[in-house]
């Protein structure tokens, strides 16, 4: 079978071999084998899935949460000659009907769906009369309740396995602990175990964790020293992103700005833009970085802590794809680990209060008590807190807990371009015309100018069309609504706005819970991972790089030899002899029982404590004593 995901390999993605693992991977999956596959960012997760796709008869389902990846990935497999589609919130019945009806038919290769999309009767009827070959999961670490971004939606994925008994499972992501892989496994019913993972280390990659009150000053240096490539700044607040992409740009540095308020369009020109190196520096939010492959990211800084370290990692992780080396920079000043710990507060409020947000919502998109199930509505976050008198952080925060609970879908503004299908069977064409003359004119233009607009949704502008009729664009758009009543054709116009979707009726607030998985082992689980954040910034005695791999699992005393403590390390004033003596010393000392490092330090006279200090750090980095507490023991 090797030979044949090779051709396919090279037919459509134009390369000539898998990158490490990736080939192993794609043998299990299409052997039949339940697979977790583990893979840096920048790794190829999506070849993993999407050759077995093109390989094995069916349709491949994919499952992942973010609609703007789901669309982008759509693209370019259509680009590449692979008949792929997506349903996502926003999408109207109408045009999710047809993308389902092309994979009952067979005539769809991939499916990407969104893991709330899985409770829908329109689904589950679907993918009972599909051929699904493979059913894979991005992002799986969202299925464990230990995983960072925990969602419930993606606890229905192993239901649907029932309706497909015959398709194996490949789980993928970025960053797992071994907690966190254990419980996908188990979550997603796996035969049996089945883990593909790489090593984390990214040896061309080195973490610095730099203290300095001028984050500015700092950044500016950073990134103007960067000759070559270009950069990445992650800031928490929208607002914050502008603002220091304007501050570079005034200072000689070329930078924009990207967040997910933002319109669709303007994120893809500034990210178009950033790609094709027109611009040096994107100041972003964490809504960028999923998905992109720029092989010349050469400094990724961090204005503010991250929640946890698998963010960091990721994001930090989008640096040095093409191997060479780069350099990424934790910027922390005193006050940024209390305001990590009250955003962790602000993240969860008060139950009671969240019960009266969902309340207020339901009040304020008029819906009542049993109704709005798989309805959307759009929906300004802005407006409806100012209205309710909600701060917005928690009106935010409590929206996406009862997003997480399965109450309600939410997506940014999606700027859909206006879609159109003629449904009207073939044989009514001509009497339609007969009978609606005045309609003639748009009829025969849309039937010449929209390839495939009778068998499938087609994007159109309604200004192009104007323009080549030579009429008004409000009259194009009157037309198509008539043509639509009449049941001709059906118009979806475009979309610019946030929305938000009922994924169940409105209940009576007395029945309004958040299980202990969406809230109190969620905020635990959160406290814990902001606590190993500020463990890694307070750490300066251990290699950065061995604090991160020791973090997910891998255990190793390597030191990376570059990065702020290395660095630190290697200016140590000790000789080597004074070193090599040292050692001996203490691995004496240590041979047959434990030592008090206070001991130590006491007993051997003729060295700095400094230096018998720094000695214990370096053999404990490299595997040679056990350091427990102030006891120190021979490994």
């Amino acid at each position: 079978m090797s030979n044949i995901t090779r051709e396919i390999l090279l037919k459509y993605w134009g390369y000539p071999s898998f990158r490490p693992l990736q080939e192993d991977i794609v043998d299990s999956v299409i052997n039949g084998n339940d697979t977790l596959a583990l893979l840096p960012t920048g790794g190829g997760k999506s070849i993993c899935f999407q050759v077995p796709a093109m390989t094995m008869d069916g349709t491949c389902i994919v499952i992942t949460p973010l609609i703007s990846l789901m669309k982008d990935q759509v693209l370019h497999l259509r680009d590449r000659g692979i008949n792929a589609g997506a349903v996502f919130s926003g999408m109207h019945n109408s045009e999710i009907a047809a993308v389902y009806n092309q994979a009952v038919f067979g005539n769809m290769k991939l499916l990407y769906v969104s893991p709330e999309r899985l409770i829908t009767d329109g689904f589950i009827d679907a993918i009972m009369k599909m051929k699904v070959n493979l059913l894979a999961i991005d992002e799986s670490h969202c299925i464990s309740q230990w995983g960072y971004d925990f969602r419930p939606p993606y606890l229905k994925i192993a239901d649907i396995r029932e309706y497909i008994p015959n398709a194996p499972v490949l789980a993928l992501t970025a960053t797992a602990t071994p907690e966190v892989v254990k419980d996908i496994q188990q979550r997603l019913k796996f035969k049996r175990d089945n883990v593909f993972q790489t090593s984390y280390e990214r040896k061309n990659v080195t973490y610095n964790v730099i203290k300095d009150p001028d984050k500015f000053g700092l950044m500016f240096r950073l990134l103007n020293k960067t000759d070559n490539g270009s950069g990445i700044v992650y800031v928490r607040s929208r607002n914050k992103t502008k603002a220091i992409a304007e501050w570079l740009q005034n200072n000689g540095i070329s930078a924009t700005y990207y967040h997910a308020g933002l319109d669709a369009k303007t994120r893809d020109s500034r990210q178009q833009q950033w790609m094709d190196g027109k611009i040096k520096v994107i100041v972003a939010t964490n809504a960028f970085g999923m998905g992109i492959d720029k092989p010349d990211v050469r400094i990724v800084v961090h204005i503010d802590l991250p929640d946890s370290l698998e963010a960091y990692f990721q994001e930090a992780g989008r640096a040095g794809r093409d191997l060479k080396p780069s350099e990424t920079y934790l910027i922390v000043s005193p006050q940024d680990i209390t305001t990590l710990k009250n955003n962790i507060i602000n993240s969860y409020p008060d139950l009671e209060r969240i019960k009266n947000i969902y309340d207020s919502l339901c009040n304020y998109l008029m819906i009542s008590i049993g109704d709005g199930q798989d309805q959307s509505y759009d929906f300004d976050i802005n407006s409806f807190a100012a209205s309710c008198n909600y701060s917005l952080l928690e009106t935010f925060s409590s929206l996406k807990l009862m997003e997480r609970e399965g109450y309600i879908a939410l997506s940014d503004a999606l700027d859909n371009p206006s879609m159109l299908w003629i449904s009207a069977q073939r044989e009514d064409l001509y009497r339609f015309q007969i009978e609606y003359k005045k309609f003639d004119i748009l009829i025969q233009y849309l039937l010449r100018s929209l390839p495939g607009v009778l068998s499938n949704f087609v994007k159109i502008k309604e200004e192009a069309i104007a323009n080549k009729l030579n009429i008004s664009t409000k009259i194009v758009t009157e037309m198509l609504q008539q043509l639509d009543k009449l049941d001709f054709l059906v118009y979806i116009p475009r979309n610019e706005k946030p929305q938000i979707r009922f994924i169940s009726e409105r209940i009576d607030s007395k029945n309004f819970y958040l299980s202990d998985e969406v809230y109190k082992n969620r905020k635990n689980d959160a406290i814990n991972r902001m606590n190993a954040v500020v463990e890694f910034v307070n750490n300066d005695k251990t290699c950065r790089s061995i604090q991160l791999l020791r973090y997910f699992g891998e255990r190793t005393n390597k030191r990376c030899g570059r990065c702020d403590v290395c660095h630190s390390n290697n200016k140590m004033q000790i000789t080597g002899s004074e070193y090599n003596n040292l050692e001996k010393i203490i691995e004496n000392m240590t041979k047959d029982r434990l030592v008090c490092i206070e001991e130590l330090l006491r007993s051997i006279k003729d060295y700095h404590e400094e230096k018998i200090l720094e000695t214990l750090r370096w053999m404990e980095d490299s595997g040679k004593i056990r350091i427990n507490g102030d006891m120190v023991s021979l490994k």
